[in-house]
């Protein structure tokens, strides 16, 4: 440990992101402590992206994506630990995992901001509580087809009051008339201009 602390701590020309997957793997392969050493390893990757970045703020998680990936985290760990002392495989798999961390922050924060950016726009028309329900439904990426039924059922009123509901905003061109084909009418976002 105290080899890989001196290591660590010393700023090296190593590239920060490679210092980084190999900090982790590092550690992990040490395994100082009984229980814990996944997650102070992802802490320490972390740590070294900060140090890399050296900016107040991050909007991804490398520790978030390797848990999401945990199955695939654990493969390349122990094909990184047993056999040669090659750590290739480890570190392609840990810069990927970094890019779809970054993407996966890149796709909330735009889907943030589109939201943001629909509710400011329309900010001064009165709608009700079912109407802004189903909006940030849509916002967040409605599975479906929109649909007075699926509204109804949403929102748990009649079909009555989801049609008034949807009329009024097709009319406030809120949301207008799927192009798309199928046995019922259904309902999307209009474009904002």
């Amino acid at each position: 440990m105290s080899d890989f602390l001196l290591w660590f701590n010393i700023d090296q020309q190593e590239d920060p992101v490679i210092k980084a997957g190999l900090a982790h793997l590092w550690f992990v392969t040490i395994h100082p402590f009984e229980d814990g050493n996944g997650r102070i390893g992802r802490a320490v990757g972390d740590m070294a992206l900060a140090r890399a970045e050296n900016a107040v703020q991050r909007y991804y998680s490398l520790s978030a994506q390797i848990q999401r990936e945990r199955k695939a985290y654990y493969d390349q760990l122990e094909s990184a630990q047993t056999g040669s002392m090659d750590v290739t495989e480890w570190l392609e798999w840990f810069l990927g995992c970094l890019l779809r961390a970054v993407q996966g922050a890149e796709d909330t924060l735009s889907s943030v901001l589109k939201k943001a950016g629909f509710w400011r726009h329309w900010s001064g028309t009165a709608m009700n509580e079912r109407q802004i329900k189903v909006l940030n439904r849509l916002l967040d990426g409605f599975d479906g087809k929109l649909n007075s039924s699926k509204w109804a059922a949403i929102t748990k009123c009649s079909q009555d009051t989801a049609l008034r509901d949807i009329t009024d905003l097709v009319k406030r061109n809120v949301l207008m008339r799927s192009q798309a084909s199928g046995r019922s009418t259904s309902y999307e976002l209009k474009p904002l201009d």
